[in-house]
């Protein structure tokens, strides 16, 4: 999910101090890896626990969860950064649990647990595989401006799920309102660390608000120590809670999942560009549909062994961009600094007892930030009178819609699963209305 704003030059080569191919030293390759684990790991981590403590999973699920998650994000970014035929970017791309999928998996797991979560993940995540050919094709369809929509309407409706976070008890005897005091020194410390300017204060932002909230928590006798656990590994098992499929959910992931591709898309282009490379050609292509297609295969194995989604983080290419570090060895480090922490067990059980008032206020900055992204998608578009309809009537569609179900409830399953997902009903309302009326925001190659 892109929550930076990407180079505005094409050429950044001469900011780089180890290029894309240079044998960077194994101790600088472990201090620029421990950076880009530090601005990525929360937000890797975070789906699984939103999704963990609004469907009530046990501790040890919880965990799992959490294993598998850092798991995925070690192999999908070996699988980047390595390359091998058409699979990877070949650059140093970083892969982690999409937020994207957040509410299609909630709206799965409240119907069917942990076993419909994966099934409809299983089934629909190796779409990429398929389209990873055809991407440029794709993108004459899925416009800036429907994207825009899309990521705009995912932010917009994972906000209120941080509340959730934020209500929540914080101690025993303690005030309804600490909940929100707590996510908001979260949230402050986020800030100030962003505002410092300070590179190292900007990558471990996240990490020191996750810290402070839980300072604060302590205080006050709410933090818990993690339930015993038996083993020094966490085996990864094939379908762990099993597998079980219902077609109404398929169509708002499948959706996603192109949005995703395209998000994707834009983020391998960042990074192309933050590494010195050119950002078209037959090349760039290449790197392009290698990407996505490493991004499906990822996914697919992640929901195989219980895990999530996935997706090319953005984030990552701020930290290229700081410490001038762009060779994809650094990626071989991050994925095993990333192995080692998600075979570990104890280190999921320590994240699982996060107080939910933390994760409500990094929650709260994260999606916000989505949201951001979303409008910095549409600026790049131009709101003129065609897009502002487009816009207006899709974010209607996609706000409004899902707020009363009866409307939904005699059309086919097919229809109704497609329409009942915000995100879906409005990006399907912007795809529909920029197909109808066609404007100037259609992508070419140099973009």
């Amino acid at each position: 999910m892109e929550v930076l704003p990407p180079p505005t030059t094409p050429d950044k080569s001469a900011t780089i101090i180890y290029g894309l191919e240079d044998r960077i030293p194994l101790g600088p390759s472990v201090l620029v890896g421990v950076q880009h684990v530090s601005a990525m790991v929360v937000g890797t981590v975070t789906p699984p626990l939103i999704l963990a403590g609004a469907l009530k999973f046990s501790q040890a699920d919880t965990a799992y969860l959490v294993s598998i998650a850092l798991l995925a994000s070690a192999f999908g970014t070996w699988l980047q950064c390595r390359r091998r035929g058409p699979v990877g970017s070949g650059l140093l791309s970083v892969t982690g649990t999409s937020f994207a999928f957040l509410q299609p998996l909630s709206a799965a797991g409240q119907a069917g647990g942990l076993a419909l979560m994966l099934g409809i993940s299983c089934v629909t995540a190796p779409m990429l595989i398929v389209l990873a050919p055809f991407i440029a094709r794709l993108k004459r369809v899925f416009t800036p401006l429907v994207s825009g929509v899309v990521v705009l309407l995912i932010g917009a409706s994972l906000i209120p799920t941080a509340f959730y976070g934020l209500a929540a008890p914080v101690a025993p005897g303690a005030p309804p309102w600490l909940g929100l005091v707590v996510g908001l020194v979260v949230i402050a410390v986020i800030v100030v660390a962003q505002a410092t300017g300070r590179s190292w204060a900007r990558i471990a932002g996240a990490a020191l608000g996750v810290v402070a909230g839980c300072l604060v928590v302590g205080l006050v006798g709410g933090l818990k120590a993690p339930e015993p656990g038996a083993g020094w590994f966490t085996m990864p098992r094939l379908f762990p809670h099993g597998f079980a499929f219902e077609w109404k959910f398929v169509p708002p992931f499948l959706f996603i999942t192109l949005v995703s591709m395209l998000e994707a898309i834009g983020d391998i282009t960042a990074t192309s560009q933050l590494s010195g490379l050119p950002a078209k050609g037959p090349d760039h292509w290449k790197r392009l549909s290698g990407g996505v297609l490493a991004d499906g295969i990822t996914s697919t194995v992640s929901a195989l062994f219980g895990g999530f989604p996935s997706a090319t983080y953005a984030q990552n290419n701020g930290v290229i961009q700081i410490t001038g570090v762009a060779s994809r060895r650094v990626g071989y480090v991050m994925a095993v600094i990333l192995a080692v922490l998600g075979l570990v067990p104890l280190v999921g059980r320590w994240i699982t007892v996060m107080p939910p008032a933390v994760l409500g206020g990094l929650a709260l900055m994260m999606f916000g930030l989505v949201a951001v992204a979303g409008v910095r998608l549409l600026l790049t578009v131009g709101l003129g009178q065609r897009e502002g309809v487009i816009v207006a009537l899709s974010l209607g569609m996609g706000l409004g819609l899902p707020t009363q179900p009866a409307l939904l409830a005699s059309l086919p399953g097919w229809l109704h699963g497609l329409l009942e997902s915000g995100i879906s009903a409005g990006g399907l309302t912007a795809l529909v209305l920029t197909l109808l009326w066609p404007g100037k925001d259609e992508p070419t190659e140099s973009s």
